[in-house]
C-alpha cells in the first residue's frame, strides 16, 4: 500500500478461518500499521495490534481506547455487542 491508514477493524465472521485472520494480521504487521483491532462477536472479544508492541486481548469488562490513534476515544468492548450486553 503506497499509504498506510492509521487504523485497520477487522470484524471477524463466522466463515472466517484462522490462517486468513493470521494472514491478515501479518500483512498488517508487515505494511506497519500503527494500531489493528480485531473484533471477534462470537467470543465477545477485541484483539489489538499496535505496531510493536505485543498484542493485547480484551474481554467484555475492559476498555477499548484509540491510544494516540484516536485520541479521547473510550468504549467498554462489551457495548460492541449489544446483544449480549
Amino acid at each position: 500500500m503506497p499509504i498506510v491508514p492509521d487504523l485497520a477493524v477487522e470484524v471477524v465472521s463466522p466463515g472466517d478461518r484462522v490462517y486468513e485472520l493470521d494472514g491478515k494480521q501479518l500483512d498488517y504487521r508487515h505494511a506497519k500499521f500503527p494500531l489493528v483491532w480485531v473484533v471477534n462477536p462470537r467470543s465477545c472479544t477485541v484483539q489489538i495490534y499496535c505496531f510493536g508492541k505485543p498484542k493485547i486481548r480484551l474481554q467484555a469488562s475492559d476498555e477499548l481506547t484509540g491510544e494516540d490513534i484516536l485520541p479521547g476515544f473510550s468504549v467498554k468492548v462489551a457495548e460492541l455487542f449489544p446483544a449480549t450486553a
